[in-house]
């Protein structure tokens, strides 16, 4: 096989050099941060050592560690060579020239904040980049390495970061902002994007106080993001008392050196107390406020941002730990209520599940975009629920959460669950869509999908574009039940809240390796 280099490029750090594939530069595995490992485990990320001579960018970086087969089943792929030191970049371009001032697509993988990898196949860049569009995948720390407090760590910097993978992806951003012109793309013309944990992290972006005065990016794309709120700073302290213990540490007294000390690939086998997914954590220096708190008060950036969610994002509430079927029960006398929103069903497990659905997913982008467009930014919402058409007798509830990645990123036809079944009108229905969000990260507005302009939600319209193989706009959708989830959101944050850690007062557990392994997350 003809390996064919593409041109050296210089950045801040070093020189780097990719592979061509096709007609398409692919630098893989560039460092943008020190390894976060020995004395740099859960401090804030250090710009990468700079190099001499001309670094290869032919291989993928190790990812996170996290669990492999989790990642396969629900992070889009495998996540390939696991490490602590996994902060690493990618970057596909149409053209090696600093004068080509593309627009930038910088993506945020999703997977719960503890799995997920930016390598993963639908998240390939060859055609994005075929577009005339620069896109970047990152890697930032996951799980107890990227989200984590502890009274010795409290200590040793009070008030000080506990959302470590949310700023791996700030300095990244700095690194794009610094070294993207080298590869063609314009550093005043990024979209951040992500779906899931991604787009919760996007919505970091936008109400973080470490990006206000940055200038990091210009719009962005948060898709699928869960209403479930932020833990505390509180409890995930707590966490981390029962991560110590579990480990065999005093869950009070252990120090830094010997949480440092620990051997960080034993710790996703830990148990779900001692870990704060699938949400980060407020009340530090880079959320010191809840997502939903900030956008209500108008803290937010106020760039224009596009919000949606699928129709059957429920798919994935079970590894919220909420089982629809009992959703009813637990809420006592609320339950007739909620069964008056969906007079169609008498069903108890599918009205709980279309409730979590409606509740947890379809809420958020109505309600953040009423925030913000009372911020006096521009909004547009969507609600995806195209499915190939050979596809869509397998999925008869609708588009699972993280359904519509694939499409977004022009891969469905490449990769799972579609691949193989994809036909010449799935491509149509695509290649539209991706050709409105091309035009949003190269305007700040989407273009029309097909024939249908995307028209954006307003104070006085309430506007969402139904992604489907007749896409439509349409007024108020679902308001009523939308409204209500809305009303109850504060009951649910309650619910939803995770119970403490049944800890001794003292001394040090059972060894690490005899706990149980935690249940798949999204």
């Amino acid at each position: 096989m003809n390996v064919i280099k593409t041109p050296e490029v210089s950045t801040k750090e070093g020189k780097v050099q990719g592979l061509v594939e096709g007609r398409i530069s692919v630098f893989r595995g560039i460092p943008y941060a020190k390894p976060p490992t020995g004395s740099r485990r859960w401090r804030a990320p250090e710009r990468a050592q700079p190099w001499t001579g001309v670094r290869d960018a032919f291989e993928f970086g190790p990812s996170s560690l996290q669990s492999r087969q989790d990642c396969i089943e629900n992070g889009g792929g495998d996540p390939g060579e696991l490490s602590e030191d996994c902060l690493y970049l990618n970057v596909w371009t149409p053209r090696v020239d600093s004068c080509a001032k593309l627009p930038v697509v910088f993506w945020i993988h999703g997977g719960a904040f503890v799995i997920g990898s930016g390598r993963v196949p639908p998240y390939d860049g060859i055609k994005l980049a075929s577009r005339d569009v620069v896109l970047v995948t990152i890697n930032y720390r996951l799980g107890h390495l990227g989200f984590f407090m502890h009274p010795a760590l409290e200590k040793e910097n009070p008030g000080g970061p506990a959302n470590f993978g949310l700023l791996d992806q700030m300095l990244a951003l700095e690194w794009v902002r610094d070294n993207i012109a080298e590869f063609g793309g314009d550093p005043d013309n990024v979209t951040v994007m992500g779906q899931s944990a991604g787009a919760k992290s996007v919505l970091s972006l936008y109400t973080s106080p470490h990006v206000r005065e940055k200038n990091l990016f210009r719009r962005g794309v948060a898709m699928s993001a869960y209403a479930l709120q932020e833990k505390s700073w509180a409890d995930a302290k707590l966490a981390g008392m029962a991560f110590a213990w579990r480990n065999g540490l005093d869950r009070l007294l252990a120090t830094m050196e010997e949480l440092r000390g620990l051997d960080a690939e034993k710790f996703w086998t830990l148990p779900p107390d001692t870990v704060n997914a699938p949400s980060s954590i407020y009340g530090d220096s880079v959320l010191p406020e809840p997502i939903r708190n900030t956008f209500a008060s108008g803290g937010q950036l106020d760039l224009p941002l596009i919000v949606g969610s699928t129709s059957d994002d429920s798919s994935v509430v079970s590894a919220f730990d909420i089982d629809p079927a009992t959703i009813l029960e637990r809420l006592g006398a609320f339950a007739p209520v909620i069964r008056q929103l969906y007079p169609d069903v008498n069903d108890d497990r599918e009205i709980g599940r279309r409730m979590c659905r409606d509740f947890v997913f379809t809420v958020l982008p109505r309600l953040l975009a009423k925030h913000h467009v009372a911020k006096g930014a521009p909004v547009w919402r969507y609600y995806f629920e195209y499915r190939a058409r050979l596809l869509a007798p397998r999925q008869r509830l609708g588009v699972q959460h993280g359904g519509e990645v694939s499409y977004f990123l022009e891969t469905a036809a490449d990769v799972p669950p579609a691949g193989e079944l994809f036909t010449d009108e799935d491509r149509v229905f695509m290649r539209g869509l991706v050709t409105s969000l091309v035009q949003f990260a190269r305007t700040g507005t989407p273009g029309p999908v097909g024939q249908v302009t995307w028209e954006p939600h307003t104070e006085s319209q309430d506007r969402l574009l139904r992604l489907d193989a007749t896409s439509t706009v349409e007024a108020n959708f679902a308001s009523t039940v939308l409204q209500a989830a809305e009303n109850i959101l504060p009951i649910l944050d309650t619910m939803a809240r995770p119970p403490p850690p049944k800890l001794p007062k003292s001394a040090p557990a059972a060894a690490a390796a005899d706990s149980k392994r935690p249940e798949v997350r999204p």
